[in-house]
C-alpha cells in the first residue's frame, strides 16, 4: 500500500515585501528580433533586424 501525504490547505504565496516587476522574451528568427515585455504598466514590443541591439 502506497504512503500517503496530506495535501497543503492552502498554495504557497509570496512573502508580502515580493511582488512580479516585468516578464518578457527576445526571439531571433529569420534575421530580424523580436522583443516583447510585459509588466504592470502595460505591455510592449519590437521587431529590429538582427543586427541592430
Amino acid at each position: 500500500m502506497a504512503d500517503h501525504f496530506p495535501r497543503p490547505s492552502a498554495p504557497a504565496s509570496f512573502p508580502p515585501d515580493r511582488r512580479l516587476i516585468a516578464v518578457g522574451i527576445i526571439r531571433r528568427h529569420d534575421g530580424c528580433t523580436l522583443t516583447v515585455r510585459a509588466t504592470e504598466a502595460g505591455v510592449t514590443g519590437s521587431i529590429r533586424p538582427a543586427g541592430a541591439r
